[in-house]
């Protein structure tokens, strides 16, 4: 008998050392499909297995997420690549570690908005932007970007349009749809498929279809990166978790379809995104399978944000992408 709970009290001691020897890590990021790697790679136990216990700190919006990591506040982000984050990452305190998802044809991550009184006038097509007002999270945020992409590609003036900075993703769809505001880029939202489904706000087209680009990355603290064996971990995790999500809506050729894992995958993203899975659906994002990054995609940003007055100073896409860590994107 002595022996035995000799034994049971060791496997006990046994059990919650290996439990305690997780390492806690806090990432930050919003509830949206575009994190979709994150959120199956804890759901599956893929960080579990690699000695990480991840806990998600959510916002509204982009810029606490680069912010809070400056801060030590968070160890790491999915974060869109915005003029706040170039900023901050020009003054090497942030690095890249991998690629996050990317705006491709026939994937859904940012929809074209407008109101629904505006659309029955008549503003039924992407060129009408020109001389409206658009709701963004943050002025030289991934809308406002988009925005400009969709100037350059259907050759209105960027200056004709007004920006309207919301704060919030929440703002931004409820001041399209009480009309103080004509238009938006939205990412998929809980509150944006009712909003539909009802009518107030029409959905114009999908960013992806019309400008494909890199449209976030995970990103950590440079204090972090130097720490190899845990930025290792990391990414052996979330990459398992973005070839699940990848394979799950990529035919071989690189086009959406919905594999045999689609409606489990789907169950998960609505639980972590709190939308409907008829909206997680609507809002499949792509995600490379390796988790790579658009290098070139990445510098031209960095080019756009600067002659947009979002950039101060110089800042060298060399300096903020860790090439300890991240795979390149081939030239398509």
């Amino acid at each position: 008998v002595i022996i035995r709970g000799a034994l049971l009290s060791f496997l006990l001691v046994c059990t919650f050392l290996g439990s305690a020897s997780a390492e806690p890590i806090k990432i930050g990021l919003l509830r949206v499909s575009a994190s979709a790697p994150i959120y199956v790679a804890i759901d599956r136990g893929y960080f579990a297995a690699e000695g990480l216990e991840p806990q998600l700190v959510y916002f509204e919006s982009g810029p606490p997420v680069p912010a809070g990591l400056v801060s030590g506040d968070l160890d790491f982000g999915a974060s869109a690549l915005t003029g706040g984050f170039y900023n901050l990452a020009s003054h090497g305190a942030l690095t890249i570690i991998a690629g996050l998802a990317r705006e491709m044809p026939g994937f859904q991550n940012q929809g074209y908005l407008v109101n629904k009184r505006l659309y029955d006038s008549g503003f039924q097509t992407l060129k009408q932007f020109a001389g409206h007002s658009v709701a963004v999270t943050a002025a030289g945020g991934p809308a406002h970007y988009a925005v400009g992409l969709l100037a350059d590609k259907e050759g209105f003036d960027l200056g004709s349009v007004r920006i309207v900075v919301t704060q919030s993703l929440s703002n931004a769809v409820a001041a399209v749809e009480t009309a103080q505001v004509d238009t938006t880029v939205i990412w998929m939202t809980p509150a944006l498929p009712p909003l539909l489904a009802k009518g107030e706000v029409k959905l114009l087209g999908w960013v992806g279809d019309e400008t494909p680009w890199q449209y976030g990355a995970i990103i950590t603290s440079k204090r972090n990166a130097d720490r190899p064996d845990l930025i290792q971990h990391f990414l052996n995790a979330y990459r398992r978790g973005a070839k699940d999500y990848h394979d799950a809506f990529t035919a071989p050729d690189g086009g959406r379809r919905d594999g045999p894992d689609a409606p489990a995958i789907l169950a998960i993203v609505a639980k972590y995104t709190r939308l409907s899975e008829t909206g997680a659906k609507l809002g499949v994002t792509y995600a490379d399978a390796e988790g790579r990054l658009d290098i070139k995609d990445v510098r031209h940003q960095i080019e756009w944000y600067r002659t947009h007055g979002f950039i101060k100073g110089e800042v060298n896409a060399d300096t903020i992408i860790d090439a300890r860590y991240v795979k390149d994107l081939p030239a398509r």
